[in-house]
C-alpha cells in the first residue's frame, strides 16, 4: 500500500495520475495547502521541505518527497512507464528533468504573479509568460513526429500534462502550438489520467463515497 499525500496543484496530481495507470494500492491524504498543513510537524517529517507530494511504501518502508523523484520510484517498483534500455531511459529522464526545472517554475510563477500577486508587477508577468511560451514551443517540436513526450508514453508524459494543461489558467494561447495541443488531447482522454487530474475534487471525494 502506497500513502499518498498530496493536494490539488500540478505537481499533487502528478503521482496520483501514475498511481492510477500502474494500478497500485493507495490511500490517499489531503494536505491542505490553504490551512498551512504542510507546515505540521508530522508532514515536515515526510517532506523537510515542506512541500507536496510525499509518499510512503508500507511494503518498503520507504518514504519519498519531490514529484519527480516520487515517479521515477514508482515507476521502478512497477516496471512500468520507464524504459530499461539506456537510451531509451535516458530520453525519459531528460524531459523529466525538463518538466521540473522548466516547465513547472515557469508556470508556476506565471500564474503566480498574473493571478496570485497583491498587484500586477508588468515586467515579471512578461518576463514568466515569455519564457512560458518558449519551454512550450520546445515541446511542440518535439511533439511534431511523435505521439507522446520521449517516444512512447512515459513518466515524462505524466509529469508533463497537469502544468501544460493549466495553460488556461496561466493566461497563455495554445493556438500557435498544435502538437501539444493534440497531446494534451491525447493524454488527457486515458482514464487514469483524468481520475488522477480529479483528486480531492467534490466530484472525486463522491465517488469513493459510492
Amino acid at each position: 500500500m502506497i500513502h499518498l499525500y498530496t493536494y490539488t496543484t500540478p505537481n499533487g496530481r502528478k503521482p496520483a495520475i501514475l498511481l492510477e495507470e500502474l494500478g497500485l494500492p493507495y490511500t490517499l491524504h489531503e494536505v491542505d495547502l490553504g490551512k498551512g498543513e504542510q507546515f505540521s510537524p508530522e508532514f515536515v517529517a515526510l517532506n523537510p521541505n515542506s512541500k507536496i507530494p510525499a509518499i510512503q511504501d508500507e511494503e518498503t518502508g520507504v518514504t519519498v518527497f519531490e514529484s519527480g523523484a516520487i515517479l521515477i520510484y514508482l515507476a521502478e517498483i512497477a516496471g512500468k512507464l520507464l524504459p530499461t534500455d539506456v537510451a531509451s531511459r535516458a530520453q525519459v529522464f531528460s524531459w523529466l528533468m525538463f518538466q521540473m526545472a522548466g516547465v513547472g517554475p515557469m508556470f508556476g510563477q506565471l500564474g503566480h504573479f498574473r493571478r496570485s500577486a497583491p498587484e500586477p508587477i508588468e515586467y515579471a508577468i512578461h518576463r514568466y509568460e515569455q519564457e512560458t511560451l518558449r519551454l512550450v514551443k520546445v515541446l511542440d517540436r518535439q511533439l511534431e513526429h511523435r505521439d507522446f513526450i520521449a517516444g512512447d508514453y512515459s513518466i515524462a508524459d505524466i509529469a508533463t500534462y497537469p502544468w501544460a494543461a493549466a495553460y488556461e489558467y496561466v493566461g497563455v494561447s495554445l493556438d500557435p502550438f498544435p502538437h501539444v495541443q493534440a497531446w494534451l488531447e491525447r493524454v488527457g482522454q486515458r482514464p487514469a489520467v483524468q481520475t488522477g487530474m480529479a483528486i480531492l475534487t467534490p466530484e472525486f471525494k463522491s465517488d469513493l463515497a459510492q
